[in-house]
């Protein structure tokens, strides 16, 4: 997969949580700008582009923006990462660094990261009701992992404004995922206690993001990727 003009790409994942063992493989994660000029025909340009071996997922830059601000949990990592784990950052990538908090509001926030937690859970409890195999149970593990993964970053993020991509645990994680493979209805009291601190703590989060910081962002992206064409001879 070719794709220029990356604005902003690094490792995210298992790795980047600090959760990825042997045989765990290795997901990176961009945004990146299409020409302007292709901006202005009747067809759209491909706004995302997904590969395997390896793993990567690239989003064009209007499309991170309008996941952001909506909160999606994987998109927002790639503006949170630690700064060994980024593997392309231009100035304009900084940037959008810098704008991060603007994106975030309370509501959009609590209700992305539980309802990908209470997802993960839906899957634990479809994977009882069926076979219960090495592969089935160490899938459930990793779903395991990550919702708990998602409600005590999505806490942190809405009660602090901050997010911390790598676990505090990695290995009560691992052993959560453990206990739930073998019950998951050992997840129920987490997640539970996650909805009910949710509910009980005041956000230091806006009630809505600033969509005017993204979208002065996203045009100065426009101007930076705009060549004229030249007129055509008559």
């Amino acid at each position: 997969m070719t794709v220029t003009n990356i604005l902003l790409s690094g490792i995210v994942g298992s790795t980047a949580y600090g959760l990825a063992r042997e045989g765990s493989d290795v997901d990176r994660l961009g945004m990146f700008a299409t020409p302007t000029e292709e901006l202005h025909g009747l067809s759209r340009p491909q706004e995302s582009h997904v590969s395997t071996a390896p793993d990567r997922t690239l989003h064009e830059a209007a499309k991170w923006c309008r996941l952001a601000l909506g909160g999606n949990p994987t998109v927002m990592e790639l503006v949170w990462l630690p700064d060994e784990l980024y593997e392309v950052r231009t100035p304009l990538g900084d940037e959008l660094i810098a704008l991060r908090t603007t994106l975030l509001s309370a509501g959009r926030v609590r209700d992305a990261y539980l309802g990908y937690a209470t997802q993960q859970f839906r899957r634990l409890q479809n994977r009882s009701e069926g076979t219960r195999s090495g592969d089935t149970r160490n899938r459930t593990a990793k779903h395991a992992r990550h919702l708990k993964r998602l409600c005590t970053q999505g806490y942190e993020l809405y009660s602090t404004g901050q997010l911390t991509i790598r676990v505090e645990d990695p290995e009560s994680c691992h052993r959560f995922g453990e206990q739930v493979a073998a019950d998951p209805e050992a997840a129920v009291p987490l997640l539970r206690g996650f909805e009910e601190a949710f509910a009980e703590t005041r956000s230091v989060l806006p009630e809505q993001p600033d969509e005017t910081a993204a979208d002065a962002w996203l045009r100065r992206v426009r101007r930076h990727f705009y060549t004229a064409l030249q007129p055509t001879p008559v």
